[in-house]
């Protein structure tokens, strides 16, 4: 269902809306509405731009190729401070699934708080773990800042299942869920860039030079491809850790929170039956069938399983998708497979 030209934040499968309008609705208020911004791939501007018409082109950033999350934020934090060199932002990924608002929001402006107060901290915000997954980050947490916030000791990459265990049976106090969202000022994080990623520093400033000229896009389209392909986690958070001239806090985020990586998590979107199956189709017939998710983008189309257990049925025009929940790890490897045996379209 997610392609390259229809990436899964951009689908109408929660309730009617996309992940990108939920988490733009989610943000309402915080600041006022001139002075939010989107950052995607340039492919996709008239969709998003469709999606979200309140936007605006003139607050959409396009990135010409994708460079992972380092790209992307040190692209936003350029662009936002050639308009204000003083600026606070927060940064939210569009495929996570938070409720309720309000909370979110009151701990967010706490965040904006933690950084008017401290210039040089990098906020995160950490997520109480509900297992030992293996699918996230996690903080490693140190002493209280005060408020809420706490220092972060450690970025930790995604663990194997006996250290994520390990992480869970420590605690909340200890260690929390990575959430991937921030709060910094610009140039706090774009300093930290400089000094951790010179070379994409380089780009950047360039970037930024060129932002208020004709030249911005041919300078964007020709650096943006050489920066390094790297999280902003790996690349600034863990150093920013270590370094004694940044504050990186965290501050937990007791509120329900589900980053929609994969068929299972979207699952959890959905009302259950009594059988512990979940369903996002007009039209199904699922009998003596357990924990299995169904889901159709043709409100014409009919799912219908018997005698099943555990099994992910996905429906599109043009393709279909069974897998036991098992292996639903493996649906990325698999599409690559498909792409290269079938042709892009699939990709």
């Amino acid at each position: 269902m997610s392609r390259r030209d229809t990436p899964k934040q951009l689908i109408p499968f929660i309730g009617g809306k996309s992940l990108l309008q939920l988490a733009w609705e989610r943000a309402a208020g915080l600041v006022p509405p001139d002075h939010c911004w989107v950052c995607a791939g340039e492919r996709h501007r008239d969709a998003v731009l469709a999606a979200l018409p309140e936007l605006g082109p003139v607050r959409f950033l396009g990135e010409p190729q994708g460079r992972d999350t380092l790209g992307a934020i040190g692209y936003s934090a350029a662009a936002i401070q050639a308009g204000d060199p003083e600026a606070s932002m927060a940064v939210f990924p569009a495929d996570h699934l938070i409720r309720p608002a309000g909370v979110f929001q009151r701990i967010v402006r706490e965040g904006f708080e933690v950084v008017e107060s401290t210039p040089c901290a990098l906020v995160t915000f950490g997520i109480e773990p509900s297992s030992g997954a293996t699918g996230y980050g996690y903080l490693e947490l140190g002493e209280k800042l005060g408020g809420s916030a706490v220092t972060v000791r450690q970025f930790r990459e995604k663990p194997d299942a006996g250290t994520a265990q390990l992480y869970y049976e420590a605690g909340p106090g200890r260690f929390l869920w990575n959430s991937g969202m921030f709060v910094w000022r610009a140039a706090t994080l774009l300093d930290c860039v400089r000094r951790y990623e010179p070379a994409v520093f380089a780009g950047l400033a360039r970037v930024a030079d060129a932002w208020n000229t004709p030249r911005r896009e041919a300078v964007l389209r020709e650096v943006y491809p050489q920066f390094r392909k790297v999280s902003v986690d790996y690349a600034v958070m863990e150093p920013a850790s270590r370094d004694s001239a940044v504050r990186v806090a965290a501050l937990p985020m007791p509120l329900e929170w589900m980053d929609v990586g994969s068929w299972a998590t979207f699952a959890k979107t959905c009302a259950a039956d009594e059988r512990g199956n979940a369903v996002a189709a007009a039209r199904s017939l699922l009998e003596k069938t357990t924990g299995s998710l169904a889901v159709s983008s043709d409100p014409g189309h009919l799912i219908a399983a018997l005698g099943c257990e555990d099994l992910i049925i996905v429906h599109t025009r043009d393709a279909t998708l069974v897998c036991r929940k098992d292996q639903a790890e493996s649906i990325k490897a698999l599409q690559e497979k498909i792409a290269g045996l079938f042709g892009d379209e699939y990709a």
